[in-house]
């Protein structure tokens, strides 16, 4: 698709140092089979920004929406995901743009760095009524496009009873995950054997306790009074305070309400 414009921006250290290579893949830890080029995420926000100010912008869109399902490097989805957040157009087909690319989704980092940059998103009825869909999927990377898109742009102090309501109203034994739950090998030689630390969906899982950490940063009182009484499982709130902790903003800031 756009493989020899990102190739044109590949590190040589990518290239050539292995040891930089593997760590870099394993910190994405894509599912197997994904093809990885190595690019640096500014690097891909630049080339990004220059095809959603091309002429062909919405062509170019429309190609990887019509590309087999995971025929394309990691990046060229990470380029997708960004060109929707930087391309002119009108408020509603932006969501449909957006809604075609969400299921393509298979990565925590594609969906983190998509959200954070998507200032289209607003804590109106409109971009509530657009992820509350994804709250309830049973796909993993749906429901977490969800929660990091209310997180990094949505989130009000208002708006945390509502979303504390949803993350327990989840079912998170009836989510699909194409991840297994392993410990990788420093030494293995498969890069993307598609492990996580924790139970599946442990995307989702980590993406409540992030949601959390945040709410706590921002509103502590609030955050800690939601949690006094909350239904969530016992391992998300242990990841939430691992996260917590783990953060400068909140690691001296209790995250449950003391007597």
């Amino acid at each position: 698709m756009i493989e020899n414009i990102l190739k044109q921006h590949i590190p040589e250290r990518f290239v050539n140092d292995e040891r930089y290579r593997r760590g870099h893949i394993r910190i994405i830890n894509p599912l197997p089979g994904t093809s990885v080029l190595g690019l640096h995420i500014p690097d891909m926000r630049k080339v990004a920004s220059q095809l959603a100010a091309s002429d062909d912008a919405v062509g170019l869109i429309g190609q990887f929406e019509a590309a087999p399902e995971r025929s394309m490097h990691y990046e060229e989805y990470m380029v997708w995901g960004m060109m929707l957040n930087r391309i002119k157009l009108p408020l509603e087909e932006r969501l449909e743009r957006v809604r075609a690319f969400v299921p393509h989704i298979d990565n925590w980092a594609v969906c983190d760095c998509v959200c954070a940059d998507a200032r289209w998103a607003r804590p109106d009825g409109r971009t509530w009524d657009f992820i509350r869909p994804y709250l309830s999927s049973d796909r993993e990377f749906e429901v977490r496009f969800g929660l990091i898109l209310y997180m990094s742009r949505m989130m009000e102090e208002s708006s945390l009873p509502e979303i504390f309501k949803i993350m327990e109203s989840i079912d998170l034994e009836h989510i699909h995950s194409d991840y297994r739950q392993g410990k990788v090998s420093k030494d293995s030689g498969d890069l993307c054997p598609g492990l996580t630390a924790g139970r599946p969906p442990y995307y989702v899982r980590m993406g409540m306790a992030w949601l959390m950490a945040t709410a706590l940063a921002k509103y502590p009182d609030t955050t800690r009074s939601l949690l006094a009484h909350t239904r969530l499982p016992e391992d998300v709130l242990r990841l939430y305070v691992r996260k917590a902790r783990e953060s400068f903003r909140t690691r001296d800031i209790p995250p449950f309400q003391t007597v």
